[in-house]
């Protein structure tokens, strides 16, 4: 009895489930390890296709980002991030968002982690925390990757702008920086929805997919030029906005709004999440 009444007074909720703890259980798993091999061979497989290709700037008057993708390791990690920003990257956001308290609900663990006991809020945070961190891990995964591939493959230069001009590698380094940062935040929103979609569902696939699909759906009504100024409240609408950052000069109007939409989007729902899950039935 003594040695329960130590445990019980030596309890303190802010110490269950320690960040390092969720975070080495999410890299041992397989799907971690499986988008992030998918986001290191991405670079490989653009190399391959611009060697089978040929050189793609000799195809028109018309130069753009595509075009300038061999001139340096620079452009070849920028062009990276346009190819793989509109999609490919929602994915694992969605995974390691959607994935993290669904999962626990598919095994029937999630019970016996608030029985340790874990308090929810305690244990939200710990998942949020360590999903959204894997997202950024893969963010900067892919350009890292495509920086030092490009760089073998077409040397290491300055970054070549398609309507003229170039950035030296010290400031190309850092536009590409604020890119990547940019594109994190923009896709806040996914992460936000997919991650209530966890707090929602039992079923890992659904909280994923539902997140993705609706990602989707964003992208298809910003194509949809008749809603007019409508677009601008959507997140999709400016989730290419850090192209104006590898500019001479570049242009932070576009980031700015879209940064704060996605910033409101994603502050509603994680509350939306918290909320839920706080009232929630857990019985698996």
């Amino acid at each position: 009895m003594s040695t329960l009444t130590e445990v019980a007074s030596g309890y303190q909720a802010g110490r269950t489930l320690p960040l390092r703890v969720e975070l080495v259980r999410q890299l041992k798993r397989r799907r971690t390890l499986v988008m992030g091999a998918v986001l290191a061979v991405l670079p490989f497989v653009l190399l391959i296709a611009f060697a089978v290709g040929g050189d793609p700037g000799a195809r028109g008057d018309r130069v753009t980002l595509m075009d300038t993708a061999t001139a340096s390791g620079a452009n070849f990690a920028a062009v990276s991030l346009f190819v793989s920003a509109g999609f490919l990257l929602v994915i694992p956001v969605a995974l390691f968002c959607g994935d993290t308290v669904a999962s626990e609900a598919s095994w029937s663990s999630l019970r016996y982690l608030l029985a340790a006991p874990v308090p929810r809020a305690r244990l939200l945070w710990s998942k949020l925390v360590v999903a959204l961190g894997l997202s950024l891990a893969a963010m900067v995964l892919l350009p890292l990757v495509a920086l030092a591939a490009g760089t073998a493959a077409y040397g290491w230069g300055p970054l070549r702008i398609p309507t003229g001009g170039a950035l030296d590698t010290g400031t190309a380094a850092q536009r590409l920086l604020v890119a990547v940062a940019y594109i994190f935040v923009s896709q806040l929103v996914t992460a936000a929805l997919a991650f209530w979609l966890s707090t929602v569902t039992d079923a890992p696939l659904g909280a994923v997919g539902g997140a993705v699909g609706l990602t989707i759906v964003g992208n298809v009504l910003d194509a949809v030029t008749a809603l007019g100024h409508w677009r601008d409240f959507l997140p999709a609408h400016w989730q290419f906005a850090w192209a104006d950052a590898v500019q001479p000069t570049p242009e932070w109007s576009g980031m700015i709004q879209g940064a704060a939409l996605s910033v409101t989007y994603a502050l509603v729902l994680f509350a939306l999440a918290f909320r839920t899950f706080s009232r929630k039935d857990v019985v698996s």
